[in-house]
């Protein structure tokens, strides 16, 4: 990992995404790249002309500000010693995101979200959600302020299906950089059961070939996929929940039914998604 895309809004979220990939870049010896999507009222700017006459005095401005937030922004005390480079771009900020990870080779994104309750209201309908939907590099989703980021247990919740594994070299390079142990986690539903046996024998069979060490397996009952998920997270004291994306399709189909406050709570764990 030496490349860490981190977009910026300004915004609360993002500072504690920001402070969470120098936190990373300083472990992995990774450069930053601070991205600002400029995404102005429809007819104040057309990006196509950009540099005429009749748009560049308005386009200025809108930058000149930008630029400012971004002069004040890197002063923040965490982004001493850290490699950065940042940049201001007339883009829709999810477009302008992914195609900017591709431009710049990035390993990885680490976003903020304002999200207030569960995985699935974290991830979806948002910015942030269309670029773990369309993104092929890692998602690290950042929802509150974490002080000292720190990574001892992961959590990878998966169904353990073959095509999942596409995914899993990427995942155990992640667990890797940090030292961490990982927990496979499978969670069992009334509406989608299995017995312990066919549970434990689809996630050895998953990581069959795969060079792991430092890992647990858990089989987890619980109402819903999305339950089981954060239950098991706070029970062994998670740091992070690890999921995988099919691309275009989401999120959404990962989870069913509802959770409480209580567990809403614990959604603020940071998430990072794998697409398959």
């Amino acid at each position: 990992m030496k490349r860490i895309l981190v977009p910026i809004d300004f915004s609360k979220q993002a500072e504690y995404a920001a402070k969470v990939a120098v936190s990373i870049a300083k472990l992995t010896n990774s450069k930053i790249y601070l991205l600002h999507m400029l995404e102005l009222p429809t007819g104040v700017i057309d990006p196509s002309s950009y540099g005429s006459s009749s748009n560049t005095p308005t386009a200025l401005l809108f930058l000149k500000r930008a630029y400012q937030k971004f002069e004040n922004f890197k002063k923040l005390p965490f982004f001493e010693g850290v490699e950065m480079e940042d940049s201001v771009l007339f883009h829709k900020a999810y477009d302008g995101i992914i195609d900017e990870s591709v431009k710049n080779d990035i390993d990885l994104i680490v976003m903020g979200s304002k999200g207030t309750s569960g995985l699935e209201e974290m991830l979806i309908g948002s910015n942030t959600e269309k670029v773990v939907r369309n993104s092929d590099i890692p998602v690290l989703v950042i929802k509150q302020e974490i002080e000292n980021f720190k990574i001892n247990n992961i959590v990878f919740a998966s169904n353990f299906h073959i095509d999942a594994r596409k995914s899993f070299q990427k995942i155990l390079n992640f667990t890797t950089i940090f030292d961490a142990q990982l927990h496979l986690l499978k969670i069992n539903t009334i509406h989608n059961f299995e017995t312990t046996k066919e549970s434990s024998d689809a996630i050895r069979n998953f990581i069959n070939d795969f060079d792991l060490s430092n890992y647990t397996l858990n089989i987890y009952n619980d109402i819903s996929v999305e339950a089981g998920v954060l239950n098991f997270a706070k029970v062994i004291d998670a740091d992070v929940i690890l999921l995988n994306t099919h691309g275009r399709r989401g999120l959404a189909h990962l989870f069913t039914g509802s959770i409480g406050e209580d567990l809403a709570n614990h959604a603020k764990l940071p998430v990072v998604t794998f697409k398959i």
